[in-house]
């Protein structure tokens, strides 16, 4: 007898599990980042971030309510094109999932070194003594993920109330203390202009942390009340986050000592900084905050890497249950866990953490890999609202004005990925070259061939990863570290027309009968009538209920 999923998540949990992700390192070391980035503006960079998410959770909000899959980020692609698409975006989520819970592991072990010194060398990268406490630290979380989700979920919770709590009294305690407003002037609202804004919202943590509202969109499978429970989840983790960073932020640099400006933003420095909120608390005489934010230090990011943990063994089950993946990836332990998954997820995590070993080294490929994967959903939503017509095929929540909204998110997320720079399009491109060499000598090793892929569906992809790592590499070099060849205005122009025309193309080469998209709207409507009809039974007369 095949195990499934066990469908145990309610809106609470859904909702608890992206704010687990959501308010993670990101909230230890965003606002510092942003803020020697963007100055003062990068309050703004915390409102770009949070904008371009919501406009992807929207956009998840209708789809994962209409095909309630687990590992939707892969399943929907194959959904809309077929197995070529959701098989490359496999690999790119995958990267992205892998090092979640490796760039968790590193934070915990940073702001450690504050007290234990040695674990992180003078260029922030972790020492061996460091690597071996993050490995050790993953494989603390692979080992909560064995346990039944429901078991998991409610760990998390109580996490999660810990690391929201913790936040809020921090941006509280520190406003009343002392607050600066010259601290928003001194040295220029945005000393770095636009550049520094969109630099600040790529490779500072802003993004980084908004990326996990995933959660609730990996669990879909396992809810109990998908039509109703994961827009609420999917689209209020987004808006709490982005209240909740954007506050921190506004205490951050309003709290500042006008000494640590002396050098101005690019100089920004004060005692404590590797651990910038709790050194703002020591410095305050606030000993009772800094000890809390230590403690804090530990439980956020552990929690985020737990949570992460319980999402990359579900992509992996996802890729064998959706037949993109050969093997026991599908198999499932008796308390309904992808087994397989979590052990392969800790393995692959630990050989990640040796080629980026620092915070923000990972934190960049991370939110590169995620919003690649994420735009995915915008073609899928563009597509099959094309080949199933809304008219037709109901959807529990239908996006008002759907396709263009698709359309922004798609095109602000290329915008986001091109931000993050030369380097790390450098680094992905790489990976995605390795990994497509690796599936396709796997596939002709087992002479398994092409032929059942899509390939006709999924062509687009190679200009699509092409036009982005290229567009990066011409960047301006205040930007993208590029050669200089386009200037801002030149390269925001070039984006929109390159992201339009790849959206154009990639919603006409469809599958023009998604069969299985259609199957599973039509199983969801079943059962959604099904337990309808259960709810009804007690309010008719016994007689009547032993007949039905």
């Amino acid at each position: 007898m095949r195990r499934e999923l066990k469908r145990d998540a309610g809106v609470v949990g859904l909702i608890l599990a992206s704010l687990g992700g959501i308010v993670g390192s990101g909230w230890l070391f965003g606002p510092l980042n942003a803020a020697k980035s963007a100055g003062p503006a990068s309050l703004i960079a915390w409102a770009i971030g949070g904008f371009a998410i919501l406009l992807l959770a929207l956009v998840y909000a209708e789809l994962t309510t209409t095909f309630p899959r687990a590992g939707a980020v892969i399943a929907l692609p194959k959904l809309s094109h077929g197995k070529l698409l959701a098989t490359v975006m496999s690999w790119v989520v995958l990267l992205g999932y892998l090092t979640s819970a490796p760039a968790e592991a590193a934070a915990v072990v940073t702001y450690t070194n504050n007290f234990y010194h040695g674990l992180v060398l003078p260029d922030g990268m972790l020492s061996l003594s460091g690597f071996l406490a993050a490995v050790a630290l993953l494989a603390g979380f692979a080992a909560i993920n064995t346990l039944a989700i429901r078991l998991v979920l409610r760990i998390n919770g109580f996490v999660t109330l810990w690391k929201l709590a913790i936040p809020a009294l921090t941006v509280v305690a520190l406003l009343l203390a002392r607050f600066r407003p010259t601290n928003f002037v001194a040295h220029g609202f945005a000393p770095h202009g636009l550049a520094g804004i969109f630099s600040a919202v790529a490779t500072s943590g802003v993004v980084y942390a908004y990326t996990g509202f995933r959660q609730a969109v990996e669990l879909a499978g396992e809810s109990r009340h998908p039509k109703r429970d994961l827009p609420i989840a999917i689209i209020g983790s987004v808006m709490i986050g982005f209240l909740l960073y954007a506050a921190l932020q506004l205490a951050f640099i309003g709290v500042l000592p006008s000494r640590a400006l002396a050098q101005g933003w690019d100089g920004l420095e004060f005692a404590g900084m590797s651990g910038p909120f709790a050194g703002l608390a020591a410095l305050l005489g606030m000993n009772w905050l800094a000890v809390l934010l230590y403690i804090d230090a530990a439980v956020s990011p552990a929690g985020t890497g737990i949570i992460a943990y319980t999402s990359t063994p579900r992509l992996l089950y996802a890729a064998g249950r959706e037949g993109l993946a050969r093997g026991p990836l599908a198999r499932l332990s008796r308390a309904g866990v992808p087994i397989i998954g979590v052990l392969l997820s800790f393995a692959l995590g630990t050989v990640f953490l040796l080629p980026l070993p620092s915070w923000r080294a990972i934190i960049k490929v991370v939110s590169t890999a995620a919003l690649l994967s994420y735009g995915m959903a915008s073609v899928s939503l563009i597509t099959l609202r094309r080949t199933m017509p809304v008219s037709r095929y109901q959807r529990p929540f239908l996006l008002p004005f759907g396709t263009p909204i698709a359309g922004l998110a798609f095109i602000v997320s290329n915008f986001i990925i091109v931000w993050t720079g030369a380097h790390t399009a450098n680094v992905v491109m790489l990976y995605v070259l390795v990994a497509a060499a690796v599936y396709t000598a796997a596939r002709w090793a087992t002479h398994a061939g092409f032929a059942c892929l899509d390939a006709a569906n999924a062509w687009w992809l190679a200009p699509y990863f092409a036009g982005l790592w290229i567009l990066a590499n011409l960047g301006p070099k205040n930007l993208t570290h590029g050669n200089g060849m386009l200037s801002n205005a030149e390269l925001s122009l070039a984006l929109v027309l390159f992201s339009l025309a790849i959206l154009t193309v990639a919603a006409r080469t469809g599958l023009p009968d998604p069969a299985e998209a259609k199957t599973s709207v039509a199983g969801s409507e079943a059962a959604s009538s099904a337990e309808a009809g259960a709810h009804s039974l007690p309010d008719r007369p016994p007689q009547e209920q032993r007949e039905s």
